[in-house]
């Protein structure tokens, strides 16, 4: 664990320096099939053991996230991108490395069925003399028909809880194949700009995997698939591509909503937070594992660091 922590730290260190070697637009960028991996951070390649690291665009187009009793369905694409370096003493085990434009996963809104309509009820925020304000503020937004609220799925990690890939277990279907700290973006002109559900302190801990879950008792386990593994080349150099991949999990809990709800009232300025507790009742969180779960399924792609390189002079 301390090797662990210690790698992780010299890659948080070396940030600065690539952020400074990513800005020139003369950099130059991969090639022919390599070129889905143009925001691979290669450059922290020189502070691995192993001298390179692996590159990884993986594409969630359909699936599934449900957060106690509300279901999103997934009908956009999401990226997750960047790169991953090994563990020191695992060969099959990796953590995640931003993606050089620092958009690591995609800020894909996805709908929420029901929209405002089904997480809040404008007679349920009270009668005090504060509340009257948000009654009215609620009130009004229906009457204009603000009334869809989206859903993004956000990457909280850090280095002492990483992003982590484990090769092997991703193509033997059995395991943990990805651990993926996150937190949910609910947007809608109520609830404000600041209303999550998990976050980088308490995070949503997904592990997903394209084997068979272990929910609590009576929960069905979710079966998720490896898919079709094929390797392409392009003058020598190779990469990996998967399709028809998921990776399913449905043994995680879910904290509470923090800071849904914004509204400005002079002279007390901009309240957040007073719909936490509404949202928290009509979505049934926070709540233990077993009560929600994610499909997410797509493809996914990856390629070792030197032949991303490599392809920048094709």
């Amino acid at each position: 664990m301390r090797k662990r922590m210690l790698a992780i730290a010299t890659m948080s260190l070396a940030v600065p320096l690539i952020a400074l070697a990513s800005a020139s637009p003369a950099m130059a960028q991969p090639k022919g099939i390599f070129e889905v991996f143009k925001e691979c951070p290669t450059e922290y390649a020189k502070y691995t053991e192993s001298g390179e690291i692996l590159c990884s665009v993986d594409k969630t187009t359909s699936g599934e996230v449900a957060i106690g009793s509300t279901k999103v369905p997934i009908n956009k694409e999401i990226v997750q991108q960047g790169g991953f370096a090994n563990f020191p003493e695992s060969e099959v085990e990796y953590f995640g490395l931003p993606a050089k434009n620092g958009e690591s996963l995609s800020k894909t809104a996805l709908n929420v069925p029901g929209g405002l309509l089904d997480l809040i009820d404008c007679e349920d925020i009270g009668t005090g003399f504060i509340e009257i304000f948000f009654r009215e503020a609620c009130k009004a937004t229906f009457e204009k028909g603000i009334t869809e609220v989206t859903a993004t799925t956000e990457l909280v990690a850090n280095e002492k809880n990483p992003v982590i890939f484990n090769e092997a277990h991703l193509a033997k279907g059995k395991g943990t194949a990805i651990t993926m700290p996150i937190r949910v973006h609910l947007k809608n002109s109520f609830l404000g700009n600041e209303c999550y559900i998990g976050s980088e302190s308490e995070p949503i801990e997904l592990h997903l995997t394209t084997g068979e879950t272990s929910p609590p008792a009576g929960v069905t386990p979710l079966k998720g698939k490896v898919g079709t593994l094929e390797s392409v080349a392009e003058k020598g150099y190779e990469k990996l591509r998967i399709t028809g991949n998921s990776l399913v999990d449905n043994d995680w809990a879910s904290p509470g909503s923090n800071g849904c709800g914004e509204l400005y009232i002079w002279p007390f300025g901009t309240i957040h937070g007073f719909l936490d507790s509404l949202v928290n009742d009509k979505l049934g969180i926070p709540n233990a594992a077993g009560k929600n779960a994610a499909v997410l399924d797509g493809e996914l792609q990856s390629s070792a660091s030197p032949n991303v390189i490599a392809s920048e002079s094709f």
